[in-house]
């Protein structure tokens, strides 16, 4: 029986099958996101996997899929494995925001797109934004923080794209929005989580401070054309 907890283990999948379901390129057993939205995959049978990930290369010639490691043709290389934590937060963090956050919205995307390809590039796609919720810190006109909401379940949602200009770091903008971004998500009645890098001791340290607990380790392999 799969609860609502166990379908963290299987995050894209089940975002593809609940409130993500129209970002999803679809081959059966295996599920994707459009590639203009987050080159990510997941999967329920590892037998069928081989097909459907060529296939969708055809579509991204990189691309991530989430969990267990999939079978996978020729045409394809696993180029990396990147091994997360995955921390889920409880209950709504108590603090004070000083800083002036406004959600993002389509006049922000240009400044949002810049700034996130500027620190993570790869990752974050042209139509990344439409996926959830964006919020940010701007100053003296420039955006120099941002912290937002990717993947979706009907239980969960993702905070993601914890972002901060090199210039601006070290002031606290990434507590105050991953704060903010996760209380959004308990007053829709979800619960927040995040994938974090293992190896990124520094950020786990700001989460496990927010409240959030390292439910497993998960990993992200990523492959490319041959």
């Amino acid at each position: 029986m799969i609860t609502n907890e166990n379908k963290l283990d299987n995050p894209v999948w089940f975002s593809l099958t609940e409130s993500h379901e129209k970002f999803s390129v679809n081959y059966g057993d295996v599920k994707f996101y459009h590639p203009d939205y987050c080159p990510f995959g997941g999967f329920i049978t590892l037998d069928s996997t081989a097909k459907p990930l060529e296939e969708y290369s055809n579509l991204a010639s990189s691309f991530y899929v989430v969990g267990k490691q999939p079978n996978y043709h020729p045409s394809l290389t696993l180029n990396k494995e990147l091994i997360c934590l995955q921390m889920v937060l409880d209950t709504p963090i108590n603090m004070e925001i000083s800083e002036d956050i406004i959600p993002l919205k389509a006049e922000h995307k240009a400044d949002l797109l810049r700034l996130v390809n500027l620190v993570q590039p790869g990752y974050f796609k042209n139509n990344t934004p439409e996926l959830g919720n964006y919020y940010g810190i701007y100053k003296e006109k420039e955006l120099v923080a941002v912290t937002g909401e990717r993947m979706k379940m009907n239980d969960y949602t993702e905070v993601s794209a914890v972002i901060t200009h090199p210039d601006h770091t070290g002031k606290g903008y990434a507590r105050q929005l991953v704060a903010h971004t996760s209380n959004q998500v308990f007053l829709e009645g979800k619960t927040p989580y995040l994938h974090v890098a293992e190896i990124n001791v520094g950020a786990i340290k700001l989460y496990e401070k927010l409240g959030f607990v390292t439910r497993r380790k998960i990993s992200f392999w990523n492959f490319i054309t041959s």
